[in-house]
């Protein structure tokens, strides 16, 4: 995945809303309808982001409550991982989110689209990418939001920034 700025991956705010289209192309396990959740993440970098990129890791967490038509997908937990070349102000890397649904059903997305800007301490965040496997396989996932850089003084120190957390959403279409 490429991208700009300070998130690798973090999701945020639905711009569109959860219902903005349905999934187009062979129906995949899982309701048919988009799915919306709204959530917060939390995204850890190792090393921490500087005002270069470096080679970095990625972890994190995710819990969502969603609105969808189907029993068992009213909920859902999350872990984040990736890595790549990321920084304060540019990005570059492969982030995986393995989404475990309410009811037991998993899904695995790979985001390999996105951009992200640093705006006041806050990167401004728009992802999308592909459910890969489990439930709404085939499925297209966007997450746009905003996620609060903590310590955004830190980008020009050795340690760097290392977590970014806040609200959070997750749209099957």
């Amino acid at each position: 995945m490429r991208m700009c700025g300070v998130v690798v991956l973090a999701v945020g705010t639905v711009a569109a809303g959860p219902f903005a289209a349905e999934a187009n192309g062979p129906k995949a396990h899982g309701p048919e309808a988009a799915v919306g959740c709204v959530g917060t993440n939390t995204i850890e970098f190792s090393p921490g982001l500087g005002l270069r990129a470096r080679k970095t890791r990625i972890s994190g967490t995710g819990a969502y409550t969603c609105v969808s038509a189907a029993p068992g997908f009213a909920s859902a937990k999350s872990e984040i991982s990736g890595g790549g070349m990321n920084g304060c102000f540019a990005s570059e890397a492969t982030t995986v989110e393995k989404i475990i649904w309410r009811g037991g059903e998993k899904s695995v997305v790979v985001y390999s689209l996105g951009t992200v800007g640093q705006v006041a301490g806050q990167a401004i965040v728009l992802v999308a990418g592909k459910v890969v496997s489990g439930a709404f396989r085939g499925r297209t996932v966007t997450s746009p939001g905003t996620q609060l850089t903590l310590d955004l003084p830190s980008c020009a120190t050795g340690r760097g920034v290392r977590l970014i957390t806040g609200p959070s959403t997750l749209t099957i279409l």
